[in-house]
């Protein structure tokens, strides 16, 4: 049987509108399905949480290894370069494999590798550690994408997406929280072994789940997708003018916004001189924002459309993050967060959106491009941030953020338009 794939621009949203009749149309409130993506979740928050714990942290770790902030980065930032280099090999994996299960072995390994940041006696040991456990949460959030990509309609796709990404979000809060009350209180080393118990736990549920949640997609790879070999797939998927576009522009993204997020709290703590448990408080706003924006995706999808998401939600972003750089009173920082992440991941879920439909056919090399593509700008924005933290201070670097992704958002529907093939244009 073969597979039909219809792309267009949407009459209405003036973006993409792409339809797939793969599989048949699912429903999003199926209890074996939602289930399944509750698995999934929390494993998309343990993946998040264990990027960001160290947020916070870093001017407890620049003290106690006698380091500067910039030195102490590299625990943020070589993260980010393996979490972002190990997605190229986890798409072929998971193609081989299938996307649960790799997911489930992922998390059970990062279980280890928590417990061996924990164990670092030296920064150069806890580096190391940091490494290896983004290589083995690296898959986690972008194969759970891919998994969503192959078995729920497009139609259904983004909201089931944004159920997905609370999971990634509520990371972001609970990672900048744990970090800095754990750093604060019983010592930085206890929340890298909180979060490896929870890995451990989430790996038996995702175990138990694996029967089940094969049933929920197609069986057998796409016929278009059998016979390649990675580096073809590779190319296949980077032939797509919309593509190109659409990693471009999350390459930015990654480093502008990430930048400026894994600064916030040492801005606030220097800035203001509040406790690392509350700098790590007010910017953990941030994920609950988007956690928000998840439990209200749905009007703002339908109301707004792709375009609109895309224009406000990096206006939501950028203006916030002024404040929470120039405001006198730390206080404002709570507000301003969470109105940052409420835009951020209006921005960046349909941006996963448009990533699922770069190349239907290379689904899952496409989500683990495209967050290849985020993570390594993730690192790329840490490494050079920190580095310009000492000449420009932290007010200026999260300014300077912070205007990049509002004047990309007002310019990337245009180019997503027009990067359309002109024959799929109405």
């Amino acid at each position: 049987m073969g597979v039909r794939f219809a792309c267009g621009v949407h009459p209405r949203e003036g973006i993409i509108a792409a339809v797939s009749d793969s599989h048949p149309r699912d429903d999003p409130r199926d209890a074996s399905l939602k289930r399944t993506i509750l698995h999934l979740a929390l494993a998309s928050f343990a993946s998040m949480a264990v990027q960001r714990l160290c947020d916070p942290m870093l001017p407890k770790l620049a003290q106690e290894f006698d380091v500067g902030l910039g030195a102490a980065a590299a625990v943020i930032g070589w993260f980010a370069v393996v979490y972002g280099l190990a997605q190229i090999m986890y798409g072929p994996l998971s193609d081989r494999f299938g996307k649960y299960r790799i997911v489930t072995w992922c998390a059970l390994c990062s279980s280890v590798t928590c417990l061996a940041c924990a164990m670092a006696s030296s920064l150069d040991q806890l580096v190391w550690a940091r490494m290896l456990s983004a290589a083995s949460s690296a898959a986690i959030v972008p194969i759970s994408m891919a998994w969503v990509g192959d078995s729920v309609h497009y139609e259904q796709r983004q909201e089931v997406l944004a159920r997905l990404g609370m999971g990634s979000t509520m990371g972001i809060f609970g990672g900048q929280a744990i970090g800095g009350l754990f750093a604060d209180t019983v010592g930085w080393r206890w929340a890298f072994a909180m979060m490896g118990v929870f890995y451990l736990g989430i790996g038996f549920l995702l175990m138990r789940r694996h029967e089940k949640a094969s049933r929920l997609t197609p069986k057998g790879p796409h016929p278009a997708a059998s016979e390649l070999s990675y580096p073809r797939k590779v190319w296949a998927v980077l032939q797509q003018a919309r593509a190109r576009v659409v990693l471009s522009t999350v390459l930015l993204e990654g480093a502008c916004a990430f930048g400026i997020v894994a600064l916030g709290a040492s801005h606030l703590h220097d800035k203001h001189g509040i406790s690392l448990t509350l700098a790590g408080l007010a910017i953990s706003m941030y994920g609950l924002g988007g956690v928000t924006y998840a439990l209200m995706a749905r009007p703002f999808i339908r109301r707004l459309g792709e375009r609109g998401m895309i224009v406000i939600g990096t206006l939501m972003f950028g203006l916030p993050f002024l404040v929470i750089a120039f405001a006198e009173q730390w206080q404002w920082s709570l507000l301003a967060s969470f109105i940052s992440g409420f835009g951020f991941f209006m921005f960046h879920n349909t941006m996963q959106l448009l990533a699922t439909q770069m190349h239907p056919p290379q689904r899952a090399t496409c989500m683990s491009l495209f967050a290849g593509t985020l993570f390594t700008g993730q690192s790329l924005g840490v490494v050079i941030a920190a580095s310009l933290v000492a000449s420009w201070g932290t007010t200026w670097v999260l300014t300077a953020g912070a205007v990049i992704i509002m004047a990309m958002g007002q310019w990337l529907p245009f180019l997503v338009q027009h990067s359309t093939p002109t024959s799929t244009r109405p």
